[in-house]
């Protein structure tokens, strides 16, 4: 009985290899990968009944023999409406809206508006990020505060805002019939869940600059992913620019020195969430993009996605009792309210940003603005929180965006190579 807390408790140090911070040794409770499994309990009892009960519908053939004031609802949930699109171009997104030369100025105006919301939306969700999950709150000349721990709450007030925003868009908009069945979103949701968990959980470990760089990495893991999941093949100068990332990436990481400050130190744990982070985000975009088979826009996929969102992290802080202990935490410090409430409204309307900004603009030129919203997210958080760069650390982070810039143009270029041939004709590469 007193093994496994003992060893539990253990844990952080022999992760880490140094000694701990006192506010995350307060008990072994408060170790990442023991609350890691505890969430993971609460969605596992929420995923395997549910699981038992598609297949039970499924072998019943309820399709066919199905009657009754639910059938709709079931058939929604487990079977679906429509059956899958041939190409892709059928209804997952919009048409882009192109841009004409008596629009010129429109379009100029558009393209700002799309910038600074993106980069208003992010970069104050970034800053908010850091505050919350690093500092303290309730602090006094007698008294050091306390600082909020449970991640999973922080996800539960994105989701469910992102969850309203979609279902009144859907709700005030015309969109496509929609087909898949909903317990496919679900696959998306669990690893959404867990990256944004890793993701606030990481901040513990490790600084910010060092996460906004692991983002900029995940090209790599996706590339990987997308061979797994999609069967997908990548040209050479995908392969390029994701070597050129992970060695931008490791310059940085390595230049770490003995004098920096303990809340910049990056710790073994930092590095596990990290990659965490990275391979759970991975799949939902490759899960999403597999989805995107159905007719579907993409409000419609941010709706099913936060339902499952929503559900699955209610039902984990509810059966951990941690829902009232943290709105308990929301009661005592209301700066924290204001902090959790206004990173939910950044990260719902930073969706709606991407959404209109893909459809208007293309992907090229959204991430053309978010690779500079990372670079800006870096400069804001050391000018904040006084973080600290060596030399070689800038340079791991100008080679990191200076391989993001080339492949944006290195695809806008395969793109508009493509447009021009004609059709039946394929790319011929000139040795």
């Amino acid at each position: 009985r007193f093994c496994l807390p003992l060893v539990l408790a253990s844990l952080p140090t022999m992760a880490t290899g140094e000694e701990i911070a006192p506010a995350l040794q307060d008990s072994w409770g408060d170790f990442w990968l023991f609350r890691f499994f505890v969430n993971a309990a609460g969605y596992a009892s929420i995923v395997i009944p549910g699981f038992l009960l598609i297949q039970y519908f499924k072998r019943r053939n309820y399709l066919e023999t199905g009657r009754g004031i639910c059938f709709p609802v079931i058939k929604s949930c487990v079977f679906g409406s429509e059956v899958k699109s041939v190409h892709q171009d059928d209804g997952s997104l919009p048409p882009r809206a192109e841009p004409t030369e008596s629009s010129t100025a429109r379009q100029v105006f558009k393209l700002l508006f799309c910038a600074a919301g993106l980069q208003a939306s992010y970069l104050t969700w970034g800053v908010l990020q850091e505050r919350v999950m690093t500092r303290t709150y309730g602090a006094t000349e007698t008294d050091l505060g306390e600082k909020f721990k449970d991640s999973q709450f922080l996800v539960f007030m994105n989701r469910i805002l992102a969850f309203t925003v979609a279902g009144l868009y859907c709700a005030l908009t015309k969109q496509p019939r929609h087909g898949a069945p909903m317990y496919k979103y679900s696959f998306a949701s669990l690893s959404n869940i867990l990256s944004s968990w890793c993701q606030y959980e990481a901040l513990k470990y490790i600084s910010f600059p060092t996460q906004v760089l692991a983002k900029a990495s995940k090209v790599i893991p996706v590339m990987m992913m997308g061979k797994l999941v999609s069967r997908k093949s990548y040209e050479y100068w995908e392969y390029l620019t994701a070597a050129l990332i992970s060695v931008g990436v490791s310059m940085f990481l390595l230049s770490s020195g003995p004098n920096r400050t303990v809340s910049t130190v990056t710790t073994f744990s930092g590095i596990v969430l990290l990659a965490g982070y990275i391979i759970f985000d991975s799949f939902t975009s490759n899960w999403q993009d597999a989805l995107f088979t159905y007719k579907m826009s993409p409000v419609q996929m941010m709706f099913g996605v936060n339902v499952f969102s929503c559900l699955f992290t209610v039902g984990s802080l509810l059966e951990q009792g941690a829902l009232l202990e943290s709105l308990r935490f929301m009661a005592r410090h209301s700066e924290f309210t204001a902090h959790a409430v206004l990173l939910s409204v950044c990260s719902a309307c930073g969706q709606l940003f991407i959404f209109y900004t893909i459809n208007q603009f293309g992907a090229a030129v959204f991430t053309i603005i978010m690779t500079l919203r990372q670079a800006f997210a870096i400069l804001l958080s050391c000018l904040i929180y006084g973080h600290t760069v060596t030399v070689v650390g800038g340079l791991g982070i100008a080679v990191v965006f200076m391989a993001l810039f080339l492949r944006v143009y290195a695809r806008s270029r395969m793109k508009k190579r493509s447009k021009k041939l004609p059709p039946g004709e394929t790319p011929v590469q000139k040795v």
